[in-house]
């Protein structure tokens, strides 16, 4: 369980900063994926940062740039390919340093098409070699021979990166890597590898400092969360415990305690480990938020056993009966794919089924992609596009017109808001969000910007809710 020694790569790091002394680079960073994808590439901004390089927005201003991958859904690898298209032009002109990361690189397809159709990359690395790109930037910068720094094998938790943020307000924290499940759509326990914990201490110590920092949210991510050092547990593995963490629940807990942090939220969690001890955590910690995020995927047993979920609707559904008979004002959110093979009209209605009883706060609905390595892409009953879409505006019509309904209960409530910033849709409003994670946009000053404050919502529409607030509360 020990964290490898990163000497060599901040001293890689130093060695390039003197390279790059006075020459005034910029570097550029396009994400594509989830949030563990976004937290990875914070600890890359945080690295080019720390090389001398400054952020921009515009590739063609770029002296290096890194495209940090996702392989979750096809789209993806085809705005890869836009984009190197794209960049090829500065690379040709100005020696532009394109350098290449991410889950897709652990597809060996996806690198060899790489190869053969954009071999002007300079760096290539994967998922477990993230920490060595301050070493590989070096060697580029020293003889530019074009450089693949990718594992097969599970990677090990790299502490000790630098980490620049954008947000000042909220903050992701990494708990685990990886993932033991292999649900038969996904591709993710073959590029991130098996779970693998930080050490309680090690995450306990980063929420003070982002406490004292004067952040006010933080999201804890994993691909299972609520498996938290169930691996280390049940296979007998050392870890030191912490204020008392040892488990999911108990790590809930100890962030409850650290002051300055207002709220606490977590993706993603798996219904199969929604252990009695999480749920009570959850219910007695003020600041854990009530929306908790619990992927269905599908309503119906049969294609939840194809997707190797293991559990059934009912199960499901008993679980959700059970969260909100404990915990007060509970709210859910959920993902579903629409189209999975073999999904027959019945397996959808069983789907409509669960989304009418449980009546989510939100729903991530996805049309099945098929992904190469996955068991998903080898089934034979792949079900037609025509269906698949058909299928998902049925089940987007449904959860509209909840969402809608949902929205007027708001109105005449006074909620809990958190205010993040500026709207991006317009700057003369403030927006922020409820415990719920609903948008509410209010009429405002900067002074409110990182307060939590209670606020009358006078007004719903399909995406956000519009609150005001009187004079007496803006001290909070």
């Amino acid at each position: 369980m020990a964290n490898r020694d990163i000497k060599n790569q901040l001293e890689d790091m130093k060695k390039v900063a003197q390279i790059n002394q006075g020459k005034n680079l910029k570097y550029s960073i396009l994400t594509m994926g989830c949030q563990l994808n976004e937290n990875d590439s914070e600890k890359l901004c945080g690295m080019m940062e720390q090389m001398g390089y400054t952020k921009v927005e515009n590739l063609a201003q770029a002296d290096l740039i890194v495209f940090n991958t996702c392989c979750v859904r096809e789209n993806a690898e085809d705005r890869l390919f836009g984009k190197l298209g794209e960049v090829k032009k500065y690379k040709e002109e100005y020696g532009t340093i394109i350098a290449i990361c991410g889950c897709m690189m652990q597809e060996k397809h996806i690198v060899e098409k790489l190869e053969k159709s954009y071999p002007f990359f300079d760096i290539i690395f994967g998922t477990h070699t993230l920490h060595e790109f301050p070493t590989d930037l070096y060697q580029i910068l020293n003889d530019r021979k074009r450089i693949e720094d990718i594992l097969d094998i599970d990677g090990e938790i790299i502490e000790g990166l630098p980490i620049k943020r954008e947000d000042n307000i909220k903050a992701s924290v990494t708990i685990m890597n990886g993932c033991n499940n292999f649900c038969s759509y996904c591709i993710v326990p073959y590029v991130r590898g098996r779970e693998r914990s930080r050490m309680p201490k090690d995450i306990l110590e980063e929420v003070k400092d982002l406490a004292k920092q004067g952040y006010k949210e933080i999201m804890l991510l994993g691909q299972n969360v609520n498996s938290y050092l169930r691996v280390e547990r049940e296979n007998g593995m050392q870890f030191e415990t912490y204020e008392g963490v040892n488990s999911f629940a108990t790590l809930l807990r100890a962030i409850n305690k650290i002051e300055g942090i207002e709220r606490i939220r977590f993706i993603s969690p798996h219904p199969k480990d929604f252990t009695d001890d999480v749920i009570e955590a959850i219910r007695d910690c003020e600041k854990v938020c009530k929306l908790v995020h619990l992927p269905l995927q599908s309503g119906s047993s049969n294609v939840l056993k194809v997707m190797n979920r293991k559990y059934t609707k009912e199960q499901y559904l008993n679980l959700v009966e059970k969260m909100k008979k404990q915990i007060p004002n509970l709210t859910l959110s959920t993902d579903i794919i629409v189209g999975f093979p073999g999904e027959t009209e019945e397996d959808f209605e069983d789907t409509l089924d669960v989304v009418r009883k449980v009546n989510f706060e939100q729903v991530y609905m996805f049309i099945y992609s098929r992904r190469v390595g996955t068991p998903g892409d080898k089934m034979e009953n792949q079900i037609p596009e025509e269906v698949k879409h058909k299928r998902f505006d049925k089940l987007k019509q449904l959860v509209e017109e909840q969402i809608a309904n949902k929205n007027k209960e708001y109105v005449g409530t006074v909620q809990n808001v958190l205010i993040e910033g500026r709207s991006k849709t317009n700057d003369k409003m403030l927006m922020g969000r409820t415990d719920s994670n609903k948008v509410v946009v209010i009429e405002g000053n900067e002074e409110l910007i990182g307060k939590t404050v209670p606020l009358k919502i006078i007004s719903e529409h399909m995406w956000y809710l519009k609150g005001e607030y009187t004079w007496q509360n803006t001290h909070l």
